[in-house]
Formats: structure tokens, C-alpha cells, sequence
């Protein structure tokens, strides 16, 4: 021993620290096997045969020569021996390989394609010139913390305040485009003067509006997107004085924009954008200051803070509410950074969401790492004998590390295509709201991110197996084949999959949650039906709507011409539709004396309606009735509430012939005429934090100044048993007999709209049970491979107990029992980790709705099929255990 001893220290003197390489240790390997192989035929024992030819090897002038070869290789030259020496390996291994990196690159893949949707929606900057600079600016009022402004209080936040460079306008519109070529239903904004200066933005073609152009009298021009000039104008620069004409009214063009230019805050892409200070055929909404109906951006002066800008409004708006105390009363500010009102609550979501996809990278991680332990035991020989020619644990860790990163380099490569795959799944099932999408793609930032992630993940999984491969001792494992450190590699195998099985809990339990939401949500009753339902939009013709009578008799012409087409049970006109309302609320009183703060009166919400309506949508009429072809501009005015309504306010009394009276709104006092069902208008869940009082105007009442602003916006509602598909030709058909410059658009049915009111929910539902799906298969594979090897290592110890007597029930129950012990222990870990998880979900207001935080049916069902899988995964292993050979297992090694 002591001879053995001498000679190792005198080859380890040879090649130490970080003067040793792979290539040297393999060739030094290949010598020794070879003397190995000459003292067995020689009839020499393995031990001695080790001995010999260790002693040997040190004593080789060959040995000397090689070390004096390669003494002082630099160490980029080191790296890349170590590199190629890894390719080797892997080569050599082509069925660890091929799962090793395809385990990653699912893993990657998936964090990849979710980093994309958030950098897309989050990180990105904002196209705009300094956007940091850029703030949205809304009022406040005693119940909402942000309101649209009207329009005379824009004009005077404009001359007042200072901290702003530029302030601008803008609302949403839309538009029925008749000339040049085919009508077509588009979105537009109308925006002030100073909107694309404000944005530091230059159009493509043409020029911005003047300020004569943005006031009432102002010449009819219209700036058109780049698509509405490549489609209508075929991109002709002579488009510049051409005439378009929307609603009826001719526009001169005048500008076009940038290719892609999309204002964030527009809520749609708009083609055209028209001079705000105009008004749109009338001049009501921009004389009432009550009125609420566009929104304001601006850009903040250099060295001007959010804060500063905000404490400056809240003084311009307290003197606009000592001016005009009838309509401001009791309104404020708020300033809001332009980025962070665009995307909301979004953030968060995709957040939870980097952080649910994460996990799945740390179960792949622990996957590949057990592979790589395992590996290390086929190749604690080889480590030994390097070990022993003067490699320093160091360097034999740094080459598996070096393997390990190989893998996750490999594995990134695939994870890009992977994730190119997964986009187009992701964009297909993101919901309509969520800002910003068209951002979203493998972008420059997206594959740094790969990369990044993969160099981690290759340093995190490589360095368990690069520190338990290299801690052994020489001498044992060329005597003993190794078995000193088994103990501790299968110990550090058991908790890699214990993190994997309670990572894999979290993410079902985020999932089962999401997907009890939706069931519970399925299950509400809206207030109204759902089924044989369809609704859509038809634009105003312009020769038909000229004044507000000749609209009415238009579209009471068209709605007869609807009812009566074979298959349509009901149709009739409404402003919205619920499930669909973006905002719209105003405030009321009970009888005529207004209050002395509209801003703090209470709100309701109000639908315009015809007098079929609550027939067609099947919304029931509990008191009263509801209103006839009667109920006109020439009859007293009337309303309909709706069951909250009367609760809240006439508990102990009887609504009929009550009065109502309303702000924003050239009506009232109106006389309640009946009681309607109350329906779900906002969102399913309808939470508290929303309007839950209701009411009805007749459609037909609307008074005349009020006809160009809400009829072309009316929605159609018909009740017909037949599809979309099959009656949408007959009412467009009907539609068009009043005039082919009416175009139908937005036609879904009712049962798609309620399906999109869920997309906040259903969207992180499928990607989280995506996850959870990826992660359960990660997961089994993971305890299968685990248990398989268990068994590997123990066929002399599954022989011995077979030969004294042991069963082959007993071992089969031996070896799912260390399955389950697992799963137990990961199922226990995971639960503690998922009660975080479901807080974090619920504390997204939108997100869980009719399941408590602590919902012991999502817990109890989860681990159940955790539980079954696992155990499923052991089956295989365990049953390979009961076939073992005692004999062949006792002459094993």
C-alpha cells in the first residue's frame, strides 16, 4: 500500500492545480486501461491488476513527456480543451444528450416565450420621443379616483398650467368611411391641435393640424393612417388634398402617419384623425363642462417631477371648482405617468405568470442535474484516475460545469424554435385588453434574456453533480468501484425531486383555482340569455341622418325590415350590450332639487334602449312596464330601473311614479315607470367596486342634439334560433335596402361576448395549465428516473433479500414505497408553497371569483393526481425489481 501510495503522489506531482487538462487525463486514462487490460490477460485479480498498472503508469517516461508537452497552456487554451473534451462526452452519449437538452429546452423555451409577452407589454419603451416625460392627466371625483375630462376644462388646464410643455386631447370615435371605394366601418380619435407635437412625433406626409383647423368653424380635414393610404390611396403621395368622407361629411386630407404608429391610449388602431375642437356635427358635448368624454396627455418640462405636476393641477383644478361650483364641485386630478396607465394591471399578471414559467425551468433544471448525478456515478472511474494523474477536485468540477453549460447552450438553441411555436399559441389565446401586443415577438432583448437564462441555468444544475462528482477519495474508488459517496448522491437525487414535485403542486393548484373560476363564472346567472342570441353594429348613412328626425324614421324602418325576415324571433336597438361597457356613468338624484355637488351625487348606469328590448334579451320586467312606440320626444320622459336600483333606494316604498333627474344630461326629471331585472353589466363576478344601479331611457326620446352622437354608435340585439352564418345575409340584405352605405360590423353572438368577459381569467388559466402540464410530465419523468436508478444500485441488495426469503410483493411494495415517501414529502413542501401562490392570485380582484384562498377541493384534487402519477412512474421500476435473478444478483460487481 504504501508503494501505491508513492507512486500516486508522484503522478499526481506531475499535473496539478490548473496546469492539468482533459485531453492529457484522457490519453494518461486510455495508458492505465491499457496496462489494466494486459495484467488481466496475465491472469492478475481486478485490485492487483489496478495496482500494477498505476504504478506502472507513474513510473512511464511517456508520462513525463506528456506533462512537458502541455506545461503551460494558457488558460483560454484550457477552455476550450474543456469545451472540446465536453462535445466528446456528449457526442458519445447521444441519449443523455438528446434528453438532457430537450428537457431544457422545453424549459427555456417556456420562460422564453413568456419573457416575450412581458417584454413586449412591460419593458419595451414607448415609441415616443423622451416618453419617460410623457403623463396622462385625469379628474377625480369623490367616487372615482380617475374620469374622463370635458372639454372645457381641457381648455382651461391648457392655458393654466405650466408644468407641461405641451397638453393635448384626445378621444375615441368611430366612423363610417363611404369614400373612396367600399364602405367600411373604421376607428378613429379626435384629437386637438397639439396631439402629435405633444408625442414628439413628425408625420410621414403632409401637415399636423393648425390651430384654426382644432375650433369650431374650422375647415373639415382629416390626418389618415398608413394603412388607410396604402388601401385607399395606394400609397400615392397625390392622396395629399383628396377628399374622404366620414359620417356623411367630406374631410380634405392632409396628413399621413408613420407605418406602425399606434397611440397607445386610443384603445384601438385608429385610420383617421380628425380636429377635436370641431365637434362632430354638434357642439353639446363641447359646451358641457359636466360632460366627461376625453382624455388628456402631456408632456412634463424638463426637471418637472410627476409629483410637482400633480400639486400644480390640484391648484388649477380647486379654482376651476370655485368658478364653475354647479358642474366642478368637489372635482381633483390625478397625474399619471403615460407607461404605467397603459399597461395597468398588467404587469402583475405577467409577472405571476414569468414566475409560474419559472418554476417549470427549475423543475427541468432539477431534472437535468439527476441526470448528470447519475451520470457521474458511470463516470466516478474516470474522475478517479484523473484525480489520480493530478487533477484537482477543482478541475474535475470545472469540466463537468463546462458539460453542463453545453447542455443549456444546446438546449437554448431548440428553446428559440420552441418558443417561436409557443408565441403564436400565446398571442391566439391573449385577451383583447391586454395592451401593447403588437410589441410582443423574439426580439434582440428576448434572445439575450435565452441566453442569459441559459448560462444560469447551466451553471445552477451543473454545479450540485461538478461538487458531488469531485468529492471522493482516489484510492476507495479505484479499490471499491465507488460506492463512498453513493449515499450522499442518492440523498441529493431525493431532494431534486422533492422540489420538483412541490413545484409541480403549486402551479396545478394555481391552475385548479383559475379553472374552478371559470366553472363557477359559467355558472352565473347573467340576467339575461345568453343562447340564440346575436348582436351587431350598423353605421349611419349619411343621406339618410342629415336631422335628427330623418334619423329616427331611418332606424325604425330598419329595425321593422329585421323583425321580419324568417328566423328572427326579436330584435331591437340598444346603446350597449352588457358584459361589453368600457365606463359611461352619471350622476342622479331622487326627484328635482339637485345637490349641491353633482361630482359627489351617486351614479348609475344607463342603457338607451327600444321598447322590445327587455323582451329580446330575456330580461325579465318584475313591476311597471317597460316602454311602448308612445314614449317619444313628444311625451313626458320616462324610465325603467332595475331590481338593485329599487333595493337600495325604495325599500320600503313603491318606485312607480317616482321621478329621477340626471347630470351630463339634457333630460329629467324622468317618471319611473316600471322595474327591470337587474343584469350583470360589467364582468360576470359584477364585484362591488363597480355601479350596480340601472337604468333605461327609451331609445326614441333621446333628444335631437343628442341623435348624431348616439345612434350611429346603436348596437342590433336579435333573438334567432338559426347561426350568425345563416341569418347575417338576410339582415345585411335588410340593411342595406335603407342604404348601401350602412356597413354591419362587430356581429358576435352572445355567448362569445360572455366568453371574452372571462379572458382575464382564462388567459392565465391556460398558460398556468400549461405549465402545470409541463411540469407534471417533468416531474414523473423525474421520480421514474430517480426510482430507476435506485433500483440499479440495489440489485445486490434486492438479490439478498429475495434469497433469504423476501417476496416479490414485498419488494415491489418497497420500491413504490419510496415513490410515495417522496411524493408525501413533496406534496407537504408544496402545499405550504402554494397557500402563497393562491394569496398572490387573490389578490387580483378579476382573477378568482366563488373560490377561497384556501380551497380544499383544488388542494385535495391536485395532489391526488400528483399522487397518482407518481406512483404511476414508480410502477415500471418497481416491476423490474420483482424479476430480479437472486444469483445473478449475488455475483453482481
Amino acid at each position: 500500500m504504501r508503494t501505491l501510495r508513492s507512486w500516486i503522489s508522484r503522478v499526481g506531482g506531475l499535473f496539478h492545480k490548473e496546469r492539468n487538462d482533459p485531453e492529457l487525463a484522457q490519453e494518461l486514462e486510455s495508458h492505465l486501461q491499457l496496462h489494466i487490460d494486459d495484467n488481466l490477460r496475465a491472469g492478475m485479480g481486478p485490485e492487483e491488476a489496478r495496482r500494477s498498472a498505476l504504478i506502472k503508469l507513474g513510473g512511464m517516461e511517456q508520462t513525463k513527456e506528456l506533462y512537458r508537452d502541455r506545461s503551460g497552456i494558457p488558460w483560454v487554451e484550457t477552455l476550450i480543451q474543456d469545451l472540446r473534451f465536453g462535445l466528446r462526452m456528449l457526442r458519445k452519449n447521444p441519449g443523455f444528450t438528446a434528453v438532457a437538452v430537450l428537457t431544457l429546452a422545453l424549459g427555456i423555451g417556456a420562460n422564453t416565450a413568456m419573457f416575450s409577452v412581458l417584454e413586449g407589454v412591460v419593458l419595451a419603451p414607448l415609441p415616443y420621443r423622451q416618453p419617460s416625460r410623457l403623463v396622462v392627466v385625469w379628474q377625480s371625483n369623490p367616487r372615482f379616483p380617475r374620469v374622463a375630462i370635458s372639454y372645457p376644462n381641457f381648455i382651461d388646464w391648457q392655458r393654466n398650467a405650466l408644468s407641461f410643455e405641451q397638453m393635448a386631447a384626445f378621444a375615441q370615435q368611430e366612423y363610417d368611411l363611404t369614400n373612396p371605394g367600399t364602405p367600411e366601418h373604421i376607428d378613429g380619435a379626435g384629437i386637438s391641435s397639439s396631439f402629435f407635437n405633444t408625442l414628439g412625433m413628425k408625420l410621414a406626409l403632409g401637415r399636423d393640424f393648425a390651430p384654426e383647423d382644432d375650433q369650431r368653424g374650422g375647415a373639415p380635414v382629416v390626418i389618415i393612417s398608413n394603412r388607410l393610404w396604402r388601401d385607399r390611396f395606394n400609397g400615392s403621395p397625390e392622396a395629399l388634398g383628396k377628399v374622404v368622407t366620414l359620417n356623411g361629411q367630406d374631410y380634405t386630407v392632409v396628413g399621413i402617419v408613420p407605418p406602425r404608429f399606434h397611440f397607445e391610449g386610443e384603445g384601438g388602431a385608429a385610420d383617421v384623425y380628425t380636429a377635436l375642437g370641431r365637434g362632430q356635427g354638434t357642439s353639446v358635448e363641447l359646451d358641457n363642462r359636466a360632460g366627461h368624454w376625453i382624455s388628456c396627455i402631456a408632456r412634463l418640462k424638463p426637471g418637472v417631477s410627476v409629483s410637482q405636476a400633480q400639486a400644480e393641477m390640484s391648484t388649477v383644478q380647486n379654482d376651476l371648482d370655485e368658478l364653475y361650483p354647479a358642474d366642478d364641485r368637489d372635482l381633483g386630478t390625478s397625474v399619471v405617468p403615460l407607461k404605467q396607465q397603459i399597461i395597468g394591471d398588467a404587469s402583475e399578471t405577467l409577472l405571476l405568470l414569468l414566475g409560474a414559467v419559472g418554476l417549470v425551468l427549475l423543475i427541468a433544471s432539477s431534472n437535468v442535474a439527476n441526470l448528470l448525478l447519475a451520470r457521474s456515478a458511470v463516470r466516478k472511474r474516470e474522475f478517479a484516475i484523473r484525480s489520480a494523474l493530478g487533477a484537482s477536485r477543482s478541475r474535475v468540477a470545472r469540466q463537468v460545469l463546462t458539460e453542463g453549460v453545453l447542455l443549456s447552450l444546446f438546449g437554448a438553441g431548440l428553446a428559440v424554435v420552441l418558443a417561436k411555436l409557443a408565441l403564436s399559441l400565446v398571442l391566439a389565446a391573449v385577451p383583447r385588453d391586454l395592451p401593447r401586443t403588437e410589441n410582443i415577438g423574439l426580439n434582440l432583448p428576448v434572445l439575450l434574456f435565452t441566453l442569459g437564462v441559459s448560462l444560469a441555468v447551466g451553471i445552477l444544475f451543473g454545479l450540485v453533480p461538478a461538487l458531488k462528482g469531485s468529492r471522493f477519495d482516489p484510492q476507495v474508488s479505484l479499490k471499491e468501484g465507488g460506492y463512498g459517496f453513493a449515499s450522499s448522491r442518492h440523498r441529493a437525487q431525493s431532494s431534486l425531486v422533492i422540489v420538483q414535485l412541490a413545484f409541480t403542486l403549486v402551479l396545478l393548484v394555481g391552475a385548479g383555482m383559475l379553472l374552478r373560476t371559470i366553472r363557477h363564472l359559467w355558472d352565473v346567472n347573467p340576467g339575461f340569455e345568453t343562447h340564440q342570441m346575436i348582436t351587431f353594429k350598423v353605421g349611419g348613412a349619411g343621406t339618410l341622418t342629415k336631422t335628427a328626425s330623418s334619423t329616427r324614421i331611418a332606424y325604425q324602418q330598419l329595425i321593422e325590415r329585421i323583425r321580419h325576415i324568417p328566423g328572427v324571433e326579436a330584435a331591437e336597438f340598444t346603446d350597449e350590450v352588457p358584459l361589453t361597457r368600457q365606463g359611461g356613468t352619471m350622476p342622479f338624484w331622487i326627484g328635482s332639487q339637485r345637490p349641491l355637488s353633482l361630482q359627489g351625487a351617486p351614479r348609475l348606469v344607463a342603457f338607451l334602449t327600444g321598447s322590445d328590448y327587455l323582451r329580446t334579451m330575456g330580461i325579465p320586467l318584475l313591476r311597471g312596464r317597460f316602454f311602448t312606440p308612445q314614449d317619444t320626444t313628444k311625451s313626458p320622459c320616462v324610465v325603467v330601473i332595475d331590481s338593485v336600483f329599487a333595493q337600495i333606494y325604495f325599500k320600503d316604498n313603491d318606485p312607480i311614479g317616482q321621478t329621477l333627474s340626471f347630470g351630463f344630461a339634457p333630460v329629467g326629471p324622468c317618471k319611473i315607470v316600471g322595474v327591470a331585472g337587474h343584469v350583470r353589466d360589467w364582468e360576470l363576478s359584477d364585484p362591488a367596486t363597480h355601479v350596480q344601479n340601472q337604468v333605461y331611457f327609451p331609445f326614441f326620446q333621446d333628444p335631437d342634439e343628442w341623435v348624431p352622437i348616439n345612434y350611429p354608435d346603436a348596437t342590433v340585439v336579435v333573438r334567432t334560433p338559426l347561426d350568425a352564418a345563416s341569418i347575417m345575409p338576410a339582415i345585411k340584405t335588410a340593411v342595406y335596402g335603407v342604404g348601401s352605405e350602412q356597413p354591419v360590423y362587430n356581429v358576435h353572438t352572445m355567448q362569445e361576448i360572455v366568453s371574452e368577459s372571462m379572458s382575464s381569467q382564462r388567459f392565465p388559466m391556460i398558460l398556468l395549465g400549461t405549465f402545470a402540464g409541463l411540469a407534471l410530465l417533468l416531474a414523473s419523468v423525474g421520480i421514474y428516473g430517480l426510482i430507476s436508478y435506485s433500483v440499479a444500485q440495489r440489485v445486490h441488495e434486492i438479490g439478498i433479500r429475495m434469497a433469504i426469503g423476501a417476496q416479490r410483493r414485498e419488494i415491489f411494495g418497497m420500491v413504490i414505497s419510496e415513490g410515495l415517501r417522496l411524493t408525501l414529502a413533496g406534496l407537504a413542501t408544496g402545499a405550504a408553497a402554494a397557500l402563497v401562490l393562491t394569496r398572490l392570485l387573490s389578490s387580483f380582484s378579476r382573477l378568482l371569483y366563488g373560490v377561497g384562498t384556501n380551497d380544499p377541493v383544488t388542494f385535495v384534487a391536485v395532489s391526488l393526481v400528483l399522487t397518482v402519477l407518481a406512483v404511476s412512474a414508480c410502477y415500471i421500476p418497481a416491476r423490474r425489481a420483482t424479476k430480479v435473478d437472486p444469483m445473478v444478483a449475488l455475483r453482481y460487481e
